[in-house]
């Protein structure tokens, strides 16, 4: 699939948690990781070391130092210090991270979805 429609696709199967509800992982975050992220981190022999298909994405993010920063993929409950946030908004550089802002090669992903990932480690980050 060409990246348009993977964009069009992410935006269709990623509809944000009702408001005043908590985003659920398999719900919310899973299909923005397989539409954006999974097409390249799929083995986990890519840049970053790390699988985002479905079955292994939350082992590789949440409480996972990366290995080239050592900063923590995804620190549940604190979204500002999850490495994730940071390579998605582009702030990586500056609180030392490496490499290019994600998704690589791709548009950024939309402030809705940001913000729902955001919102789902804030609220800590659970396998739900």
């Amino acid at each position: 699939m060409n990246r348009p429609v993977l964009a069009l696709f992410a935006l269709i199967m990623a509809q944000p948690a009702p408001a005043g509800e908590t985003p659920g992982f398999s719900a919310d975050i899973v299909p923005i990781l397989r539409s954006r992220c999974a097409v390249c981190h799929l083995t986990g022999e890519e840049a970053g070391n790390m699988s985002l298909v479905p079955d292994a994405a939350y082992e590789n993010l949440v409480g996972v130092k990366s290995p080239t920063t050592g900063l923590v993929r995804v620190e549940p409950g604190k979204p500002d210090a999850s490495y994730l946030i940071m390579k998605l908004e582009g702030t990586y550089l500056s609180k030392g991270g490496s490499g290019a802002r994600m998704p690589f090669g791709a548009e950024p992903l939309s402030a809705d979805n940001i913000k729902l990932i955001r919102d789902w480690i804030a609220a800590g980050a659970s396998k739900n």
